[in-house]
């Protein structure tokens, strides 16, 4: 399978490489021609060819099919639940719903829907800045697919892996040790995917880095004094405004809410180290989200043809590279530049 798959990209390879040769040459720009040591624009790739006629960031849900879908039904079901006026059968109160009624199935659907829109707009936003995973893994692997041995990240569909965590952890955890401990205080768990949200952010949180840092301070030390070479203030990066979002969704409806946070974030953590038991095993067929068999490849292109950019300098656009302030950096994080 590898070896037909390598004889398949190479192909096409090359004749990526004699169109682009030829249309050079017919500008007669001969010296630019490709050679079979240099990255190609390859198809299917927009965001890995020349850089005066692509570019390399997506907007909006490029390449993230599968998080759109995310954000279409936390809002839909949301806006379903309150037309049908059945908000009251989603969340859990452990009493009596859970120890009078024996209402078990609502552990299976308190991750339906957010009862109130405060929580499915922070919801929203914040599966709308985590898109960048799936475009890191490849939609497939996001919700259905498998790794490499290199890939350095754990096998299995992620989204299918944990979501028996996260739908009976936070409720088990509630009865079982969080009530008791509070004597009956903390009794109430509200509705909403809040724990597969925070299981996100813990593989945004390590797989994807900053790109600066910056400090805020109040006072700055005259040159030449004795604390001069002390560091005041609190240094963030241009990552520290991507969990505003989701520590307001944490903080919602205490204590909750914080309950259904920490333990997605422990799932997403305990996924993210390979120790989740059962988390290699499970996986979606590809059938179910479909594609062509040239859609199979597209990760597997774009990350051979950034691989080879980053090794000719073909990818880089030096011309075009501006500096960013942090304002800039802030308005980037709703504007889509990822």
């Amino acid at each position: 399978m590898y070896r037909s798959l390598l004889e398949h990209l190479l192909k096409e390879k090359a004749e990526v490489e004699r169109t682009s040769n030829a249309r050079l040459a017919k500008t007669g720009d001969a010296s630019g021609a490709f050679t079979s040591g240099q990255a190609s624009a390859l198809p299917g790739c927009p965001a890995y060819g020349p850089p005066d006629t692509q570019t390399t960031a997506g907007t909006g849900f490029t390449n993230a099919p599968v998080t759109k879908a995310l954000v279409v039904g936390v809002v839909l079901t949301s806006f379903l639940a309150s037309i049908a006026d059945i908000k009251y059968f989603i969340w859990i109160e452990v009493r009596p719903h859970l120890f009078d009624y024996w209402q078990f199935w609502r552990l299976l659907t308190w991750q339906i829907c957010y009862t109130n829109s405060t929580e499915v707009l922070f919801a929203a936003m914040t599966l709308y800045q985590l898109r960048v995973i799936e475009r890191l893994w490849g939609s497939k692997k996001f919700a259905v697919g498998r790794h490499s041995a290199d890939s350095q990240r754990p096998d299995g569909s992620f989204l299918l892996s944990t979501l028996p965590y996260t739908a009976l952890l936070p409720p088990i955890l509630l009865a079982t040790v969080i009530r008791p401990l509070s004597f009956g205080h903390i009794n109430y768990l509200p509705a909403g995917p809040t724990a597969i949200v925070f299981a996100l952010l813990a593989q945004y949180h390590a797989a994807i880095p900053y790109i600066y840092k910056y400090r805020l301070s109040g006072t700055i030390p005259q040159p030449g004094s004795p604390d001069a070479n002390r560091e005041y203030g609190m240094t963030l990066t241009s990552k520290s405004t991507s969990y505003l979002l989701p520590l307001q969704l944490a903080l919602s409806q205490l204590p909750g809410s914080a309950i259904a946070a920490a333990v997605g974030w422990l799932v997403g953590f305990a996924y993210r180290r390979e120790i989740l038991p059962g988390a290699t095993r499970w996986r979606v067929p590809s059938w179910v989200i479909g594609g062509t068999q040239k859609e199979q490849y597209d990760s597997l292109r774009r990350r051979m043809a950034g691989e080879a950019g980053r090794a000719t300098g073909v990818e880089d656009n030096r011309e075009h590279v501006r500096r960013r302030g942090v304002v800039g950096g802030l308005i980037d994080q709703f504007r889509g530049t990822s």
